[in-house]
Parts: structure tokens; sequence; C-alpha cells
């Protein structure tokens, strides 16, 4: 079966100093992989590259068999991240902007799946505040949240237990179980060794 996603040399260089250094790897429907190493290895420029918002000096990242260029519609259909620097719309609340994101890739009854996605990241409370006025934690959990509330095919996520509590982090492993169970290829970096056990079918160590 052909790989989800294929990450072939990749390299990236910041002046005379190589943070990426030929990062090959392939990770298939169904299956995780997450980056490892300290702090500075490269794990979040890696992403960055994986998802556009970075542009490799020297190799190729394919995606469902053809190049991955961010700005393809059918890209955008089926990646969703959750990266460190990620943006909101600052006029929405919490509702109004998953609600956004859900109707944007045509989710059937997006309503109800905001309201399933708040529940389940314990967010109801917090429904109609602006995400600025979230805790650091909370806004976390709102930017795991848009990922949820759209349809995907791959996950991409920046140490996603970043701030999250003992519940939270447990919630987590469960809910990437079952991304995988249900078909999601998933990517991440992580510290958390307890979360790249339980979830992880394979470790990239970088650094």
């Amino acid at each position: 079966m052909r790989p989800l996603l294929e990450v072939q040399g990749l390299t990236r260089r910041f002046h005379d100093v190589t943070v990426l250094d030929g990062v090959s790897f392939e990770l298939h429907s169904g299956r995780a992989a997450a980056l490892v190493g300290p702090n500075g290895s490269g794990k979040t420029t890696l992403l960055r590259c994986v998802v556009g918002a970075d542009i490799a000096d020297d190799g190729e990242v394919v995606f469902d068999g053809e190049r991955l260029v961010e700005s393809d519609p059918q890209v955008r259909a089926a990646l969703a991240c959750a990266l460190d620097d990620a943006d909101f719309f600052p006029e929405l609340s919490v509702v109004e902007h998953l609600e956004l994101l859900a109707r944007a890739h045509g989710v059937d009854e997006p309503g109800g799946v905001v309201d399933e996605v708040l529940t389940e990241l314990d967010l109801g409370e917090q429904r109609d505040q602006l995400p600025i006025t979230l805790s650091s934690g909370q806004r976390r959990r709102f930017t795991l949240g848009a990922c949820l509330v759209r349809p995907r095919r791959l996950l991409v996520l920046d140490e996603p237990e970043q701030r999250l509590d003992a519940a939270g982090r447990a919630w987590l492993a469960e809910k990437l179980q079952d991304e995988k169970a249900d078909g999601c290829a998933i990517l991440l970096a992580s510290h958390d060794p307890h979360l790249v056990d339980a979830v992880a079918d394979a470790r990239i160590e970088l650094g």
C-alpha cells in the first residue's frame, strides 16, 4: 500500500546552521509517527516544512503520491495541523470560530459537531468567549478543537500535550488512538514519553 505521506531527504538550513539534514520517512494511513529529540533538534522546523509553512532547502514532501503543495485544495481539505503559532479570528467567539471552520470544510450539521467537540474538550463554558481570553491550557485545547471539527486524513501536531493537565493528556492519548482507528495518519512532535509510547508506531530521532 502506498504511504499517505513521504518525506524524502528533507534539509533545512538557517544561514550556516543545518537544522535538518536529509530526513526521510514514510507514514501510512492509520499509523502515527513521533518526532523526538531535544529542544533545538528541528522537530518544529520539520513539521512546518511538511505542512508548507516553511520551505526546505532540499528534499521533497509527497502526499498521497503527489508533491505536497500547501495551496492545493485537496491538501487543505485533508491536512489538519495544530502548530504553536496557530492563528485565530480575533473577533469571533470560540463557537463561532469552530463553526466557521466546520462549514468551510463542508461538515454536515456543523453546529452539532462543534457542540460535541466543545464538550469533549471541556470548553462548553467558554464557547462564547473570544480566544484571546482563554487560559493557555484552554487555548491549546481550542487549537486541537480546530482540527477535530473538520474532515482530516493527516493530523500534524506540535507538542499537543503542552499545557494540558494529567487528565487532558490521558484524553489526548485516547483521542489519538481513536483517530488512528478511523484511518487518520498522525505526525506529532512530543516531549512526553508516555504519549509517544501510547500513540506512536514509529519514532523519528532528531538532533
